[in-house]
């Protein structure tokens, strides 16, 4: 019988090959073939800890690149505490064709990268032409790959950061100012001063009840609700959504644990008021922005296609590089 081998990697050896600009390119391709219907991701598979924290099991297959695998990833909010990171993932690779087990490797910053890099193509499509103003609304964990991932695609002008500690904005605008030569970055008081006048927001925090309200949002803003990704969380205002083209990554998710669970469970927000996805749009069969006035959000759930179509070109680039452990398995 065939002798067979998976390729284990690190984080540290996911890092040495995984860049932003390999993430946008793969997550917009991924999006595309979701669009096409080339794709397999069953619903997210919830496993709740009463008073620890959740795990989540994401399943995905693509027919191109011919991939397919799972994500089981956890997020306890108390680890902060023990000096662990609140979310952490494993992903698993399988040969779709045998069913072989291809690749073990760290999925916690393919989450990060992943993530950032859907925010960052639905800003590159959906923000109105020339938007450089950028708001933070929370500057935690995911902050800094939205931040770097936005200038991937926009020329960014100012960046405008609140954080919910004292000091952590002031930390992070410090932190990142090398790294964003052409644009100012300022702490922010108030999530109403950071999002004052703002044309690209950026909402990454675990809130459970609005944080930022409509009369806040400037005309022709762009919004990526990123925080919002189980029942029960809730970033931005309903009246944001009323008036905006909300675009989804995808329609179930985010009903379920998206920015829109907490309005439709409410009435507040109608499923048949969604727009489009994202992978819709980029091929052209749902339209964009129409104005420069017109209001947009994107409700970004995380998507385990992403995953595992990342992970794939991940584990390429690490193998033609010589990183990583074999280990036979079967």
């Amino acid at each position: 019988m065939r002798r067979l081998s998976t390729l284990v990697l690190t984080q540290r050896e996911v890092a040495r090959v995984l860049d932003l600009r390999l993430a946008i390119r793969v997550v917009r391709e991924a999006l595309r073939q979701q669009a096409l219907g080339r794709t397999t991701m069953p619903p997210k598979l919830y496993l709740p800890l009463p008073r620890q924290g959740d795990f989540r099991a994401m399943p995905a297959a693509l027919q191109h690149p011919a991939a397919c695998g799972v994500k089981w990833v956890n997020v306890h909010p108390g680890n902060p505490a023990r000096g662990l990171p609140t979310v952490m993932a494993v992903i698993i690779l399988n040969d779709p064709a045998t069913g072989a087990p291809v690749a073990i490797l760290d999925g916690g910053l393919i989450t990060k990268i992943r993530t950032a890099a859907s925010a960052a193509v639905a800003a590159q499509i959906l923000a109105r032409r020339g938007a450089g103003r950028v708001a933070l609304v929370g500057c935690g964990a995911q902050a800094d790959a939205q931040l770097l991932a936005l200038a991937c695609v926009r020329r960014l002008r100012e960046v405008r950061v609140w954080g919910y500690w004292p000091g952590e904005a002031e930390r992070f605008c410090r932190r990142m100012r090398p790294q964003l030569r052409g644009a100012r970055l300022a702490a922010a008081g108030t999530v109403r001063e950071c999002v004052r006048q703002a044309e690209l927001i950026v909402t990454m925090t675990i809130a459970r009840r609005p944080l930022v309200q409509r009369g806040w949002v400037a005309e022709g803003a762009h919004l990526n609700a990123i925080g919002a990704d189980a029942p029960g969380k809730q970033e931005l205002d309903p009246r944001l959504l009323h008036e905006a083209l909300v675009v989804v990554d995808d329609r179930a998710q985010a009903l379920h644990a998206g920015e829109l669970n907490v309005p439709v469970s409410r009435g507040q927000f109608r499923a048949r008021d969604i727009h489009a996805t994202l992978g819709e749009v980029l091929l052209g069969c749902r339209r964009g922005r129409r104005s420069a006035r017109e209001l947009t959000v994107f409700d970004s759930t995380g998507l385990a296609i992403h995953d595992v179509a990342l992970a794939h070109a991940v584990v390429a680039r690490a193998a033609r590089a010589g990183l990583g452990k074999r280990l036979s398995l079967v």
